[in-house]
């Protein structure tokens, strides 16, 4: 039995194919990362978070079950939490045991993986009133008046640094367009990876075992499934790397020779080691992320981190 309300607000399926085609034909070409996350994807990406090299998820976690408290105390247990790209919950779990909001709103574009979370966390925290919405939270978003919210306040939950997916002047723009959702004297609790040295950076994109190369590489065998595209993925390899003038990771996926690639009746080009950027993983310092959050309107009040400064969660207030 469902214990929470379900509203998909994502567009029709044909805008897959179209964002698709046009990152494909872009110069350089590039998908956006949102397209990771089918039922595979999710699988792999939780095999990533849990891989040795692989820091960001289990530093961020002992974060927050260190200082849950503290961040339930700044955010007031007032609140409607709204949480982006929930994931498997693990992390807002921490967070909703401190703050037992009255309202949890969880916000993500993997159906399956949202509705596990959102019945496991429904169950677990039956006082709790949980809403879950399938969106594309990148772009403006209206939480319907049916979902029926009534807390005095809103503040977002954006955990795994996955603002960093965005440049940093799209992630001004993300959170600015988020203010009017969350309201005035409403609050952001962020989590975002910290800059470091380049070598920490590129091992953990680059694990031993493969997991990461195939996680890039189920895009090409989603387009496959989903598509009907004819993508050899034997064709194409996993590249990641630290741009440091950028301060950003990059994936690609190289194609190791010329080839066309058909999309439904599109055919697509590729050259000899043309790539297709599929993800960037921006980096910031911890004034760089305090100003960016000035500069989209919100207060920086504090910010937790770990004591090698690998990772940090940062609170922002918007004026009351």
């Amino acid at each position: 039995m469902t214990r929470y309300a379900f509203f998909d607000l994502l567009p029709p399926q044909a805008t897959m194919l179209d964002d698709v085609l046009a990152g494909l034909t872009a110069t350089p070409k590039q998908i956006a990362p949102k397209y990771f996350y089918d039922a595979r994807g999710c699988e792999l990406f939780e095999a990533i978070c849990a891989l040795p090299e692989y820091y960001p998820t289990r530093t961020e976690l002992a974060i927050m079950a260190a200082h849950a408290p503290a961040m339930a105390a700044e955010l007031g247990n007032d609140c409607t939490l709204i949480e982006i790209g929930c994931g498997n919950s693990e992390k807002s779990r921490l967070l909703l045991d401190a703050l037992r909001p009255p309202e949890f709103v969880a916000v993500d574009i993997a159906a399956e993986q949202l509705q596990v979370s959102c019945d496991a966390l429904s169950q677990a925290l039956p006082q709790m009133k949980t809403v879950a919405l399938r969106a594309d939270f990148e772009w403006p978003l209206a939480i319907p008046a049916a979902a029926g919210l009534q807390a005095p306040r809103r503040a977002l939950y954006f955990p795994g640094s996955t603002i960093g997916n965005f440049t940093p002047a799209h992630a001004r723009d993300f959170l600015s367009r988020w203010a009017p959702v969350l309201g005035r004297g409403g609050g952001a609790l962020i989590g975002v990876d910290l800059k470091k040295d380049r070598a920490r950076l590129d091992a953990a994109y680059n694990d031993a075992q493969g997991v990461t190369a195939a996680f890039n590489l189920n895009l090409l065998a989603r387009f496959n499934r989903e598509l009907g595209a004819a993508f050899d993925l034997a064709a194409f390899r996993h590249r990641a790397f630290y741009a440091e003038s950028a301060g950003r990771i990059e994936m690609h996926l190289e194609s190791q020779r010329a080839q066309s690639v058909a999309i439904g009746s599109t055919q697509i080009d590729f050259a000899a080691q043309e790539t297709i950027r599929s993800e960037i993983s921006c980096k910031y310092s911890i004034a760089e992320f305090q100003q960016l959050g000035r500069d989209a309107g919100y207060v920086p009040q504090c910010h937790w981190t770990d004591a090698e400064q690998l990772f940090a969660v940062f609170f922002f207030a918007l004026p009351a």
